[in-house]
């Protein structure tokens, strides 16, 4: 009998109904699991932990010690949150094995956790392992992929066909397996991670407020010699973007620039990360030629590449500032 014990993670962020039915397919999906739920909710500073501690306690959750709910004084961001996590006990007072991190718009399958947990505990040089992840259209999402790249930020930019072929191996996006594969990193919609990656390399880097995050500790990981997979018997229906509004940025948020320069500046050193810049600006031209000629739609948001300017005059000028904490993503998004 496997008596690993999971500590599922789930963070909140102004949205508790979501989250209550997130927490509802995890409460489900770690039945006959050792373990228990963990919500935090991250600042929302709108009523949400009320509503959180109220809607568990209305279904019969906190008595057990299969679920509690904890307030975050500040939204420090996704990897913070999910700091505060890593540094909890059960309730028994004993430390977690492993780490589940559950989006609140994400809605595990009853035996999702189970083959992650498996997974780990059948590959012990895998640290870290994903899952399968498709919409409530059940449309499959791509969540496992390269590290970025000079070469990735040129071949995604251009977005054309003999460049893609030249650079085959630099494409982000790795096409969705049958089997577990071992990839670089994983979306954290769905991720497992074993503690002893967290006691070894540190939790997620806080400079990230979002994106990023999960990328650079798995490249953290690797660089420790712990490896990611892909594991697509592990499968979980996923909103997408509800906390974030991804959805309906008109433009990217500063925050994403931020967050990407910072990830090349901390995996590769300032002189990478301002090639990585001008590879993405380079490939971007490309495609504006195409649109140009061809009248191909317009692949990024408005502004993007003047934003990209922008931002990366900036970073030459004053050391690029660390993603904002403590701040909402509408007010982050302005």
């Amino acid at each position: 009998m496997n008596d690993t014990t999971v500590l599922t993670l789930i963070l909140n962020f102004r949205t508790p109904e979501m989250t209550l039915r997130s927490a509802a397919a995890a409460l489900a999906a770690m039945d006959g699991l050792p373990g228990e739920v963990l919500i935090i909710d991250n600042g929302s500073d709108d009523g949400s932990f009320k509503a959180l501690q109220a809607g568990a306690e209305a279904r019969g959750w906190l008595q057990g010690g299969r679920l509690r709910v904890q307030a975050s004084a500040r939204n420090g961001g996704f990897g913070a949150g999910m700091n505060i996590g890593f540094a909890q006990t059960l309730s028994t007072g004993e430390r977690p094995d492993v780490y589940y991190l559950l989006n609140s718009d994400a809605f595990p399958d009853p035996d999702c956790i189970r083959h992650l947990r498996d997974f780990l505990g059948r590959t012990p040089r895998a640290g870290l392992a994903g899952s399968f992840v498709q919409g409530e259209d059940s449309v499959p999402h791509c969540t496992l992929f390269r590290f970025p790249t000079i070469a990735s930020e040129f071949e995604g930019a251009a977005r054309t066909g003999v460049i893609s072929r030249l650079l085959h191996h630099a494409i982000v996006p790795l096409p969705i397996p049958q089997h577990p594969q071992q990839v670089d990193w994983t979306a954290g919609a769905s991720l497992m991670i074993r503690r002893a990656v967290i006691d070894e390399i540190g939790g997620f880097d806080e400079r990230f407020f979002l994106y990023f995050e999960e990328t650079e500790l798995c490249h953290r990981a690797a660089r420790a010699g712990w490896q990611t997979y892909y594991v697509p018997q592990s499968r979980v229906t996923h909103v997408g973007s509800v906390s974030t509004g991804m959805k309906t940025w008109t433009r990217t948020p500063d925050f994403w620039f931020t967050s990407r320069l910072y990830y090349f500046t901390r995996t590769h050193g300032a002189l990478y990360a301002a090639v990585a810049t001008f590879a993405r600006l380079a490939g971007g031209a490309v495609y504006g030629l195409r649109r140009l000629l061809n009248g191909k739609p317009r692949a990024e948001a408005k502004g993007f590449y003047f934003d990209l300017i922008r931002h990366g005059l900036r970073s030459l000028i004053s050391p690029a500032r660390a993603p904002r904490r403590g701040t909402s993503l509408s007010e982050e998004s302005k």
